[in-house]
């Protein structure tokens, strides 16, 4: 197939893109090229030209979907210290077939009356209760020191100056969600979640009640939980989860509300992770993904070794509940055999909120490298597989987009970034991902750019399934972390030093 797009720019300072399927490349505006496994829309770009930026780049998306409208936000113009020039969005209006992006405004000095001098982090949530979408982020101050906010907008395209729902100066990896179901006793709180990652690594929760316009003052579990790469999910009843990574030690965790954020509950243990490091210096800090379906059961995978020989390579694995106390015993995500050489990362899983239980509908986005022992030559690569029984079975994996050579992809004080983490959104029963990808560079300029599918991640009829069942976990390494104080500046509290991954 072919795409061939048109880009233009809006009297509101956005852009506009519009393609037509037909044969066997991508072209953009002017940018063409080869396909290897899929059809792919380039939904961004990096327009930026600050001199603290590493040109062409957008890494980090996050992706929800609401009805029709799916909206993408993401780092742009990546600065090596941390954070992007500015948040950038890509929004659909009709399911994945046109696209619209822009930049948020207000929240850095780049970008429409911005005060702040990088912002990182992106997350996207929907209040259907006020009719507001919601961009978390955290803005970096010129010392270095992030804070916490949210910028909101009724129609997912024109955003407002963002709202602070934490000064602090210390926090990182947020996230936010918001009780989405008509019948819960708290539909239309949102809430969010940051650990205070550049003084005590403690994690916080705020609520808002108006749409996010104010945020309750932040709270903390009940044993005052350290910890990093939060995904609040809320369940139909109500009750909030929220899977995390645990900066005491190599547990995943999670802590719930029963009580719409008034206060929250101790962590329990939802696994050990035993995780491989990824070669070729490649950013991966292995932190956890997490969606829901429809009935309230709470998905979370992440990249996990204990299937492989040796640890010698990661695959996705997944734990689920029903209540986020009580979690079910971790599952390999059978991509491929567990004596294949590739390794798997940087998982992101999207649940259809319309289906449930045996027959609901799952679609997982990762990136692998064909070969985990690749040392300075690695090819990285992004894939997708879906599952249509509740994770018992999956299709094999397939190849989106082309082979990416590290050099190609922007560099961060924690190596090659492309994200820390991925998400898919279901829009009307079909699955979309968003992810960074990038061809060769310019001259010394990179060509990084946010792309999605011109077709959703759905599975032929007729495609093949497989199961993990009697997979064995095998004797694997300890988890290993490559462990950074995460910008360069602020350290890490003593007993968290060692243990954080690298993030911003």
């Amino acid at each position: 197939m072919t795409a061939i797009g048109h880009d233009a720019r809006r009297p509101d300072g956005q852009y506009a893109w519009w393609w037509v399927a037909s044969a066997s490349a991508l072209v953009l505006g002017m940018a063409t090229f080869a396909i290897a496994a899929s059809t792919l829309v380039k939904l961004s770009l990096d327009t930026f030209t600050n001199s603290s930026s590493e040109h062409k780049t957008e890494v980090e998306p996050d992706t929800y979907a609401w009805g029709s409208t799916i909206v993408s936000a993401f780092q742009v113009a990546r600065v090596f210290d941390g954070g992007g020039a500015d948040i950038g969005f890509a929004t659909s209006t009709d399911g994945g077939t046109t696209w619209t992006h822009g930049y948020l405004p207000g929240l850095t000095v780049n970008y429409k009356g911005g005060t702040y001098a990088s912002a990182s982090d992106a997350a996207v949530a929907y209040d259907p209760k006020h009719g507001v979408w919601l961009i978390a982020s955290l803005p970096i101050r010129s010392s270095g020191s992030p804070d916490f906010a949210v910028s909101r907008s009724t129609d997912a395209i024109n955003w407002g100056k963002p709202v602070i729902v934490d000064h602090s100066g210390v926090d990182d990896k947020s996230w936010i969600t918001c009780d989405t179901t008509s019948t819960s006793p708290f539909y239309g709180n949102c809430y969010a979640e940051w650990d205070q990652g550049f003084s005590t690594g403690l994690v916080e929760m705020s609520t808002s009640t108006d749409g996010g316009l104010t945020w309750s003052a932040a709270k903390r579990t009940a044993n005052s939980l350290a910890g990093l790469g939060g995904e609040p999910v809320v369940q139909p009843n109500g009750t909030v989860v929220v899977p995390i990574s645990d900066a005491f030690d190599a547990n995943l965790s999670a802590f719930t509300s029963t009580d719409g954020g008034v206060s929250w509950g101790r962590s329990v243990k939802i696994a050990t992770q035993n995780y491989h490091v990824q070669a070729g210096g490649l950013r991966s800090p292995g932190l956890p993904s997490a969606a829901i379906d429809g009935a309230g059961t709470v998905y979370v995978v992440w990249g996990d070794c204990r299937f492989r020989t040796g640890c010698s390579s990661d695959d996705i694995v997944m734990s689920t509940s029903s209540d986020g106390v009580t979690w079910s015993a971790v599952t390999r995500i059978p991509i491929d055999a567990t004596t294949s050489t590739v390794d798997h990362f940087i998982p992101g899983i999207g649940v259809d909120l319309n289906t449930s239980g045996s027959t609901a509908h799952l679609a997982l986005s990762y990136y692998f490298y064909p070969v985990s022992s690749c040392g300075n030559s690695c090819k990285l690569e992004v894939g997708f597989t879906t599952s249509q029984d509740g994770g018992l079975t999956w299709m094999a994996g397939k190849q989106l987009g082309s082979a990416m050579q590290l050099p190609w992809i922007a560099p961060s004080q924690n190596g090659q970034m492309v994200a820390d983490y991925l998400a898919v959104a279901y829009s009307n029963g079909n699955p979309y991902g968003v992810f960074a990808l990038a061809q060769a560079p310019t001259g010394t300029v990179l060509n990084e750019f946010m792309a999605t599918t011109v077709a959703p991640l759905l599975t032929a009829p007729d495609e093949p399934v497989f199961s993990s069942r009697g997979d064995v976990p095998v004797a694997a390494a300890p988890m290993v972390r490559r462990f950074f104080d995460d910008e360069g500046r602020n350290p890490i509290p003593p007993y968290a030093r060692e243990q954080r991954p690298p993030n911003e």
